[in-house]
């Protein structure tokens, strides 16, 4: 959290606990990591998820900065039921609180709504048209990438009036390749997928086992699919234990429950950080 020369929290989340990219700059945006909220324990401090098990009103309260440092009110910010496919949700207006439908992505027209996904190492994808008009957000883990959840965000896009070609999208905080120890099976289900995924595959020295890279991946489909540019921000998640939480650091260490953090984009119009 951040705090003013007293030690008091401001009950604002501080500036460099948010990520942001360039490509972006134009339309209220950020990957949030996990510090900057109220929550304790495993969920310290910003967790976002609604369903954690975390204290309900330490999430109202992180979800209530999250949504100040975009611009927008808290009752606008929302989010899906991830379930790891290519389900994409045309938002027109707001809904409550944990009442998203089951989808992997939002796309929205709306200045003043917030779209927000969910992610502790799978890869969160914000997009924004050439004039910031028309944004997306996308949960991208490797079965949603795989299964095309990034290019059905483009095609919902597209339905608003923003051509793939001038889409920009940024692939957010996510595990690295050199974190992201895979087995064949995993690898097997992708590549029956998708035989292009089989560059982002590196051989282990331990027979079956490879390493994934998620984050290339994902820029790689966006570029096959037409967009007019796609970067990644090359953050690792399980790496960085201070700033992240991570689904694959919490299985090594035996299990437990676990907080995720929250990347956000609004439509311009919003209002911007507050």
């Amino acid at each position: 959290m951040s705090r003013d020369d007293a030690g008091q929290d401001t009950g604002t989340i501080p500036p460099d606990a948010i990520l942001r990219h360039e490509l972006l700059d134009d339309v209220p945006h950020g990957f949030f990591t996990r510090r900057g909220g109220v929550s304790q324990g495993p969920y310290a401090s910003l967790n976002c998820s609604t369903r954690s098990g975390d204290d309900p009103a330490a999430l109202a309260e992180n979800r209530r900065r999250v949504a100040r440092a975009i611009g927008v009110v808290p009752e606008h910010l929302l989010g899906v039921t991830q379930v790891h496919g290519d389900g994409v949700v045309t938002v027109t207006a707001p809904w409550p609180v944990g009442q998203g439908g089951a989808a992997d992505a939002m796309v929205t027209d709306r200045p003043g709504l917030a779209l927000g996904v969910i992610t502790a190492d799978c890869g969160p994808v914000l997009f924004a048209s050439a004039d910031g008009g028309v944004v997306g957000a996308a949960h991208a883990g490797w079965r949603g990438a795989v299964g095309g959840v990034l290019e059905a965000t483009l095609a919902s896009m597209a339905g608003l009036g923003a051509a793939a070609s001038t889409v920009r999208a940024v692939v957010g905080p996510c595990i690295a390749r050199d974190s992201y120890e895979v087995g064949a099976d995993m690898r097997a289900q992708a590549l029956a997928a998708d035989p292009a995924a089989e560059a982002f595959f590196h051989a282990r020295r331990r027979p079956e086992h490879f390493q994934f890279d998620l984050a290339g991946y994902c820029v790689a489909r966006l570029r096959r699919a037409g967009i007019g540019q796609a970067v990644a921000l090359g953050v690792d998640t399980l790496g960085d234990e201070a700033r992240f939480f991570s689904h694959r650091r919490r299985t090594l260490a035996g299990g437990g429950p676990i907080g995720h953090q929250i990347s956000v984009i609004a439509a311009s119009g919003a209002t911007g950080p507050a």
